[in-house]
């Protein structure tokens, strides 16, 4: 019979999942809501003629944001890694959130978790460099390097976006008051609106932002020629050091043919094994060529694949 998850059903299977999604928005939304906590007990103890609040976020910024000063980044190095985990006000928050939760999950439709974590990662690091670079390179910006500083995680964001629309470019979804709409799309206009937004007052932010999108495309075309930075990965665990797919696992119970005749722990896990290394194969062929170069076969196998 067939029944459907309520929303928090869905919700509670989604955040229990093994996936690196879920891990990176917890991540995120945890650093933003223990900030926030450390707000209030600031607003609390605030101290006459001292705004605590004020202090306890530029603290924050002062040890988690990355500096646009190379002398700043050599006195704080971790900020390379923290400051793409950082959000201070709740809507910077959410809308990263929501473009990281929708092209996440896109992503892991054809690409492993370890190539989202490595996207992620790689993305800020770059993202950040690309800041640091444009604050030191150009004169406009010579009397404010010492001052300035970045963070959020859209320069992860939009590598995760630019990746997955050259990795699937007419992958089609349907926006509200828009209709369908081929991804591709959005990660041109996403990119053109950073570049037409630098003389903006966040003219960092949006270097960041091209220096995320900058590693989307780079990556993408590293895998199409087999080489893949998240298979680094892939030597701290036991999975599959190709694709990022773990082993399937020994169980301890039979499966049972159409035919009705049950299978051994030995017959289900070897075609359990021979299904992993079909999708694996196909995955590859996806991050090499591109999802439209699967024959009709291979994408009826990859959809049943999906939902199981």
């Amino acid at each position: 019979m067939y029944t459907t998850q309520s929303p928090g059903e869905r919700i509670k299977s989604f955040f229990r999942s093994n996936s690196m999604l879920p891990k990176l928005l917890l991540i995120n939304i945890a650093v933003w809501l223990i900030i926030y906590l450390g707000r209030i007990i600031a607003f609390l103890y605030k101290v006459p003629g001292n705004d605590s609040e004020i202090f306890w976020i530029q603290n924050v910024q002062t040890w988690l944001a990355i500096p646009a000063s190379v002398p700043g980044l050599l006195a704080r190095p971790w900020t390379i890694i923290t400051y793409m985990f950082l959000h201070i006000e709740f809507w910077h928050m959410l809308f990263n959130m929501f473009w990281l939760y929708w092209f996440g999950k896109i992503f892991l439709e054809f690409l492993s978790s370890r190539q989202l974590l490595t996207a992620y990662l790689l993305g800020g690091i770059a993202g950040g460099l690309v800041f640091m670079a444009a604050y030191n390179i150009f004169p406009v910006f010579s009397s404010t390097v010492g001052q300035s500083i970045a963070l959020g995680a859209s320069a992860s964001v939009l590598a995760i976006v630019i990746m997955i629309s050259f990795v699937v470019p007419d992958y089609t979804i349907n926006l509200m008051f828009i209709g369908k709409l081929k991804i591709k799309y959005i990660a041109i206009v996403m990119v053109v609106m950073d570049i037409l937004m630098i003389r903006s007052g966040n003219a960092g932010g949006h270097f960041a932002h091209l220096g995320g999108a900058l590693w989307g495309i780079s990556y993408a075309l590293l895998i199409r020629k087999g080489l893949d930075p998240a298979r680094v990965l892939s030597l701290f665990d036991k999975g599959n050091k190709k694709t990022g797919y773990a082993r399937p696992r020994k169980v301890k119970f039979k499966k049972v043919h159409a035919t009705g005749k049950p299978l051994s722990d030995e017959e289900y896990n070897a075609q359990r094994a021979e299904n992993q290394q079909k999708i694996d194969n196909i995955l590859d062929k996806i991050a090499k060529s591109g999802y439209s170069t699967l024959s009709k076969e291979e994408k009826e196998f990859l959809f049943k694949s999906s939902k199981k």
